[in-house]
């Protein structure tokens, strides 16, 4: 095991693993990461399926016997996705066994329903009927529309990681949302141990966003900022989580049986090479979080990654002084969060159009 991984884990902090292909299953090469690399929990998205499904022969039959079915293509990528999941979620299943917030392997709802909140309520109990798995997460993602139906699926016991969180406002309202999801969800008699959830509070979007914005304003002091806002931005939601966990709200359903929704700090990957490639790991150590890499990220934690305790708590004076510092040179940070938060949504729907023609592509061919 790397011992790098091991002392980041031995901090607090669940690792979790952005990526998700059958062969990883089949192969024992999750199993192996689970082993060797201290990874927990594993998270998806379409564009990581549609890489998986377009390099991996091991779809060809279930595509071949869908496309027998007259199955069409909502159809076979619901399928093909839901059987991965629940495998993974196999796989997995130990790491539940000994620590049910972990173990854990998500599976987005259609991006193209974001804007919906009743069909996004409707594509979250489709998939989590259809895993059946109890270490599964749904991923809904924190748009105004979403925050209803994260409330609805919390209160109808599906577990839930929130996505697309960009702004400490809308994080305190995604936390509202899980609160309230809780309170009935308790109320309707339902064992609040058993629903999980984390929030994804994305990070490096935002250093690229604001970097982008400082090298146009073109001074010293714009200069002397870049880099410094994704970290700054993550510790801030840190402290708003803290306040909620401080909250009588909070101690309330913590009694009754409930499990705090834990930062997920996603988008970890290093955007600029003049940057750490471990930047938002090693900056963001704080106990009790989740930090979700892709392997390369991984990979480099694992290499020459450093632990220095706790990085987060208590830095949110710190973290003010340098979006205040931002607001002096001229960066609209209310404007950022509102053109990362739209750019995200346009992503995650263009990554949904990426999966749909990877496997239409499949199943054309499966029709010889």
């Amino acid at each position: 095991m790397s011992d790098r991984l091991k002392a980041l884990a031995d901090a607090g902090v669940s690792i979790w693993l952005d990526d998700l292909s059958r062969e990883r299953i089949e192969t024992g090469s999750l199993a192996d990461l689970a082993r060797e690399k201290s990874v927990v929990g594993v998270t998806t998205n379409p564009t990581i399926f549609a890489g998986a499904i377009a390099d991996g022969e091991r779809y060809d039959e279930q595509v071949r016997a869908l496309v027998a079915e007259n199955a069409d293509v909502t159809r076979v990528i619901f399928e093909l996705t839901t059987e991965d999941v629940r495998n993974a979620c196999d796989v997995l299943a130990p790491v539940a066994a000994g620590s049910p917030s972990d173990g854990r392997v998500s599976i987005e709802v259609e991006p193209d329903l974001a804007n919906d909140t009743e069909a996004t309520i409707a594509s979250a109990q489709a998939l989590w009927t259809a895993v059946d798995k109890s270490n599964a997460l749904i991923k809904i993602p924190a748009t105004r529309e979403g925050l209803p139906a994260i409330t609805a699926a919390i209160a109808g016991g599906i577990s839930v990681n929130v996505t697309l969180i960009f702004g400490v406002e809308r994080y305190r309202e995604v936390m509202d949302a899980y609160l309230s999801g809780l309170e009935a969800a308790r109320d309707g008699g339902l064992d609040l141990g058993r629903i999980q959830s984390v929030a994804s509070f994305f990070v490096s979007r935002i250093d690229t966003e604001i970097d982008r914005r400082l090298t146009e304003i073109g001074t010293d002091e714009a200069a002397a900022l870049r880099g410094t806002a994704a970290v700054a931005n993550a510790r801030l939601a840190y402290a708003a989580y803290e306040e909620v966990l401080a909250s009588d709200r909070w101690r309330v359903l913590a009694e009754a049986g409930a499990q705090p929704q834990r930062p997920l700090w996603a988008s970890t990957g290093v955007k600029n090479p003049d940057y750490s490639d471990t930047l938002y790991v090693t900056d963001l150590v704080v106990a009790g979080t989740v930090n979700t890499m892709p392997e390369k990220t991984m990979d480099a934690f694992a290499d020459h990654g450093e632990v220095t305790g706790d990085q987060v708590t208590g830095r949110a004076g710190d973290a003010q002084q340098v979006l205040d510092r931002l607001a002096a040179v001229g960066v609209d940070f209310q404007d950022v969060l509102l053109t990362v938060e739209h750019e995200g949504v346009d992503k995650f729907k263009a990554s949904w159009a990426e999966l749909v023609e990877t496997v239409e592509a499949q199943m054309q061919r499966a029709r010889g």
